[in-house]
């Protein structure tokens, strides 16, 4: 069907073809999904057009973190779609996702014939109430004539506010000619500043002025403020903890940086903001409030002021982007002289890295495969450009400690959300999004497994990801979470197939390295290979995690399950955990 200049009469043109065409003046190059009835008109309208590509998955919620995935690379919005019924609600977890990560991300969630809407139909659901707490805007199309509006205010909120919008569109109206023009937008995401007032400003410079320990913790809100952010730990003589999500644009050449702190961080971090007389928040919301101290005076910046003071008590609020605030607060700064808070703070963090470095180490002598040894030697070996993704749970361990930012590599995982089988379907939005870089996901057995099925993806689509397999046939961060609280573990134990020989049936390269020396030529063999490649690496069950901190409870708890797991027979395998991180 020919198509029509931006901005000209539809004419017979379909709603489908008019919402395709919006899409592409929005500057979406992809939608992922998995078709269907109500959906036809949609994929029947991109099937005729060489611009814009419809990218079949196995499951839907695959579809919603690959969009949200391609859009926390590309700072453009990622499409998804699901059919009626089912197709809608497999989307929801991956937007929930994008949601918590603020992240853009349009769904277009189809519905049931119009007339049939109320009436129990087959399949039907009420979309209306299904995404409410995982959008920021959700519309319903009743007539051919909202579609142009509604579609045009989505994409405006999902790009200005960075979350989730929702189109409702049932099957037959997509069908219907279309009323209407495509609306003019502008993909690109806002580039404005927010500084608090001057007042505010000021009252943060006396604070600052008259701390003697200052530390700062650094959040996702830092990425575009790493030279203020650097320039401000100077002055202030203050150590940088970064959180998770902060370290991409934390960790590179900065000689500020005493790592994480929080359930997976390093001692030094943790550290870092127990000595502090004030913290100052940096574009975080960082959820674990027994990481935060109890004594220190807390100034929080963030440009979403509803997440000011949530998470511990704040002195002082500023709302406004990291960048412009730091700007506009260096000149009423007074440098401090004295550097003992923050040599102290590097001395705690050399010392922490070199422990996990050691733990991380190659033993000429062991048989087994540590995962702290599998993080090393993939960051060693990765692209100077590589993008990550990897599963939540131990996988995120691994990679939080022991892969390389440079500023040039990307991170991408459930950080907030904290959803399994995140990895794979972030990498297949990764790879299609930047064909060019390489892609690596650290998965784990239960969350690989989860979502098995878009292995077959990968195959279809030519794409070169790398998945490098945590298996240790268990679910592995569960496990400790119970014994830490006094459980016997249960219901964690995984009995699970040849995944290598899986991923051979599926069209891809698939290895298994079962010792230390074959660990480096197997990940440098995938990493070499063209297409699509899976490494199996079957790694040491026991191998457990040191938090920067350890309460009283979780000592007493991990005592009472040594405990019960003497005497319900499993004597063998606390004499393995005696030997393990907790007690190094």
């Amino acid at each position: 069907m020919p198509r029509e200049p931006l901005g000209a009469p539809v004419g017979r043109t379909r709603v489908a073809d008019l919402l395709v065409d919006t899409l592409r003046a929005a500057g979406v190059a992809r939608i992922y999904g998995v078709a269907g009835d109500s959906l036809n008109g949609i994929t029947d309208s991109i099937r005729s057009r060489p611009d814009l590509t419809w990218v079949h998955v196995r499951h839907e919620e695959t579809a919603a973190f690959a969009a949200g995935a391609e859009s926390q690379l590309t700072g453009r919005i990622g499409v998804c779609a699901g059919s009626c019924g089912p197709g809608n609600l497999h989307l929801i977890n991956g937007l929930y996702d994008a949601h918590r990560s603020r992240t853009p991300v349009l769904a277009i969630a189809t519905q049931v014939p119009s007339p049939e809407i109320g009436r129990g139909y087959f399949q039907e659901t009420r979309p209306e109430i299904l995404f409410r707490e995982c959008s920021d805007f959700l519309g319903s199309v009743a007539a051919p004539e909202q579609l142009p509006g509604l579609l045009a205010i989505a994409l405006r909120t999902a790009i200005a506010r960075r979350g989730v919008a929702v189109i409702v569109l049932p099957g037959d109206i997509a069908l219907a000619p279309a009323v209407g023009t495509v609306p003019i937008l502008d993909p690109e995401p806002p580039a404005g500043t927010l500084v608090p007032a001057r007042p505010l400003l000021e009252r943060a410079a006396e604070i600052a002025n008259g701390a003697s320990k200052v530390t700062l913790l650094a959040g996702i809100g830092c990425r575009a403020a790493g030279a203020e952010l650097r320039e401000l730990a100077r002055v202030l003589q203050a150590p940088i903890v970064h959180t998770l999500r902060g370290k991409e644009s934390v960790e590179p050449e900065n000689p500020f940086d005493v790592g994480m702190t929080g359930l997976i961080g390093f001692s030094s971090g943790y550290r870092a903001m127990e000595a502090a007389d004030l913290v100052i928040l940096l574009g975080t919301d960082f959820p674990y409030r027994q990481f935060y101290p109890t004594r220190a005076t807390v100034i929080q910046v963030d440009w979403r002021g509803e997440q000011i003071g949530r998470r511990t008590r704040v002195d002082l609020a500023l709302v406004g982007d990291v960048r412009s605030t730091l700007a506009a607060l260096r000149p009423l700064l007074t440098p401090k002289t004295d550097g003992r808070h923050l040599r102290g703070a590097l001395d705690d963090y050399r010392a922490a890295r070199r422990g996990l470095d050691d733990l991380a180490a190659e033993s000429p002598t062991s048989t087994k495969i540590h995962p702290q040894y599998v993080a090393r030697v993939v960051s060693e070996l990765a692209a100077e450009d590589a993008v990550f993704t990897c599963d939540v749970g131990t996988p995120t361990v691994w990679a939080a400690r022991y892969l390389a930012m440079n500023g040039r590599r990307r991170l991408l995982g459930s950080f907030v959300h904290g959803s399994m089988a995140n990895a794979l379907p972030q990498a297949i939005g990764a790879q299609l999004a930047a064909p060019g870089r390489q892609v690596i996901a650290l998965s784990g057995d239960g969350g690989l497994a989860m979502l098995l099925g878009d292995l077959l993806t990968l195959g279809q689509h030519h794409l070169p990801v790398k998945i490098v397999l945590f298996r240790n046939d268990a679910l592995g961060f569960v496990t400790l979470e119970m014994e830490a609280a006094g459980f016997l573990d249960f219901a964690t134990d995984l009995t699970n197939p040849d995944f290598a020989a899986i991923a051979t049936a599926s069209g891809l390269l698939g290895l298994t390295a079962t010792t230390p020396g074959e660990l480096r030529p197997m990940v440098r063999r995938i990493l070499d290979h063209p297409g699509p490649a899976l490494l199996q690496v079957m790694v040491d069950r026991q191998e457990m995690i040191l938090p920067p901190s350890l309460r009283k409870e979780e000592v007493a708890g991990f005592g009472l399950f040594l405990a019960k797991a003497v005497f319900s027979g499993r004597g063998d395998e606390v004499l393995d955990l005696a030997a393990t991180a907790w007690f190094r």
